[in-house]
């Protein structure tokens, strides 16, 4: 009797990830795409934090709010007087076993380990850095940029900031929902819920940083891509 082989099943397909087709479909040769080694994910996760750290302080800097549960941090934050990163990373703890129980075990310990340097960087940078003088205009524009970049490279190496954004990647990458045009819709969704703290022009300047992030994913995130792990 043959022996058959079994072919291990994954929790999430990879982004851009179609339904199984038999071998006989893929192209002959066809190798599986590199996995990303501990440095490489190291690296990744820690600039990505970086990033996001960065534009964590520029909003604050210039009183900018952004989406997810950043944004939530952002008003309890200027409501409350609270530390921004032990409100981040408390929020966070929810969605923790969402992505635990839908995405999987990998995903899920490097997100939490993105959000605890995230929450780290953004209590200890000010601390290392300051501006003197932001306008929101550039605050917007290059945090939405710089996040946008920070979430990518997180993306591509299995991780995120939690929140919002697991949901994001979820959707893309079981439904073909861009996770870009998700995430959009949900930071302006927070970012307008913040107007009873924030005044409208900070709020307004916050849209446009949202709308700059959610359309360089949208561009740079697309699913088939990128198939390493």
């Amino acid at each position: 009797m043959a022996s058959r082989t079994v072919l291990p099943q994954t929790t999430l397909p990879l982004p851009g990830a179609t339904a199984p087709q038999s071998l006989a479909a893929s192209p002959a040769g066809a190798l599986a795409a590199p996995r990303h080694g501990l440095f490489e994910d190291a690296q990744a996760l820690f600039t990505g934090s970086l990033f996001v750290g960065l534009t964590m302080m520029m909003f604050a800097q210039a009183g900018l709010l952004t989406g997810s549960t950043a944004g939530l941090a952002f008003v309890l934050h200027y409501a409350t007087g609270w530390p921004f990163g032990a409100i981040f990373f408390a929020l966070n703890l929810p969605f923790y076993w969402f992505a635990w129980q839908r995405i999987g075990r990998a995903f899920t310990v490097k997100t939490f380990v993105s959000v605890g340097v995230l929450s780290l960087i953004a209590e200890l940078g000010p601390r290392l850095i300051h501006i003197d003088y932001l306008h929101p205009a550039f605050a917007a524009v290059a945090g939405g940029l710089l996040m946008g970049t920070g979430v990518l490279f997180m993306a591509r190496h299995k991780s995120s900031l939690g929140g919002a954004t697991i949901v994001s990647l979820y959707l893309q990458d079981c439904y073909g929902i861009r996770a870009g045009k998700v995430q959009m819709a949900i930071d302006c969704s927070v970012v307008l819920l913040a107007l009873w703290v924030v005044p409208w022009p900070r709020v307004a300047w916050s849209v446009l940083a949202a709308v700059v992030m959610g359309v360089f994913l949208a561009v740079s995130h697309r699913p088939g891509r990128y198939q390493a792990g």
